[in-house]
């Protein structure tokens, strides 16, 4: 399929849908919206979820194709980059902080955010300012006392923010400062430390597998992020595809000494991890910690993709 022009576009995209959803993969939409979605083929769509999810732009990630669904007539696939999948740090609400709803097709004559309209298109197109002015807002740094580095200096408190509890300023530039909206959600060193800090969050500070929140001196956690599906084989920046690890427990996951069960018990390579080295580095019921909040349970897939593709094969 030939891209008919670049743009941006809103994909809405509930947790729980009556299309053929393949998140992170495949897109499934009517053909009301093909035009649209074709416009966006090669660039960046911004993923919003309703009152029956968030309730805000989520994440953002790059569409590569549209295909017919062989199935279901009048009906396609918008081909999406999982590699390309950010989450957002931050939920973005319809609206900015004056109040004045992000998308203009969505706002009422005060400028606010409207019901009914264009609420209820499934896919909308998005201008590139108001795009650059979602993603900033979105990839807004975490400042929780969790999401914190485990090292690096601690920024001193200014107002009424504690000194320990609040990134240094930097991360992503806003638009203007860079000129190339690209780069920056491309950057690997950017993605690496929003992705830690998401995941450090969604798990509390504390190791998905032993159970232990241990804490520098500066109150920094110590666990690491982990990417599931490994960024080599094409693993997302999403914390549905991230496990909160201490540090050891983080290498013998990654070299697949370790993995995780459908029914989420730590599964464990016996020829290579003795079990008293398990007894001692597992939470006594041996089974994966997760998130409080489901949105950020690991993925089925993602989880099974590392027990077929990593767990056992490497040394």
């Amino acid at each position: 399929m030939v891209s008919s022009g670049m743009g941006h576009a809103v994909f809405v995209q509930n947790p729980q849908s009556i299309y053929k959803d393949k998140p992170g993969e495949l897109y499934h939409f009517p053909r009301r919206y093909l035009g649209m979605v074709r416009e966006a083929i090669g660039d960046w769509v911004i993923f919003y979820e309703g009152r029956a999810g968030a309730f805000g732009y989520v994440g953002v990630q790059k569409l590569l194709d549209v295909v017919p669904d062989p199935t279901m007539d009048a009906h396609y696939f918008a081909v999406l980059d999982l590699g390309s999948l950010l989450d957002f740090e931050q939920v973005v609400p319809r609206a900015d902080p004056l109040g004045r709803a992000y998308e203009a097709c969505l706002r009422g004559e005060d400028g606010r955010p409207i019901s009914g309209g264009a609420n209820t298109s499934a896919v909308r197109r998005l201008d590139p300012l108001t795009f650059s002015r979602i993603v900033d807002a979105g990839l807004t740094p975490l400042e929780s006392a969790d999401s914190l580095p485990r090292d690096g200096p601690l920024p001193e408190a200014t107002g009424d923010r504690a000194a320990g509890f609040a990134e240094a300023p930097g991360g992503f530039e806003p638009p203007g400062s860079t000129g190339d909206r690209e780069t920056v959600l491309t950057s690997r060193k950017k993605r690496d430390a929003a992705f830690a800090r998401m995941v450090k969050a969604a798990y509390g500070g504390r190791c998905a597998i032993s159970g232990l929140m241990l804490r520098n001196g500066g109150g920094r956690p110590e666990v690491q992020a982990a990417h599931i599906r490994p960024v080599k084989d094409g693993g997302p920046d999403a914390v549905r595809n991230g496990l909160a690890l201490s540090g050891t427990l983080h290498w013998m996951f990654d070299r697949g000494l370790i993995s995780v069960g459908e029914d989420m018990r730590i599964l464990i390579s016996h020829n290579k991890v003795p079990q008293e080295t398990a007894h001692r580095l597992f939470a006594p019921e041996q089974r994966l910690i997760l998130p409080r909040n489901p949105r950020h349970h690991p993925h089925p897939e993602f989880l099974r993709y590392h027990r077929e593709q990593v767990f056992g094969q490497l040394v």
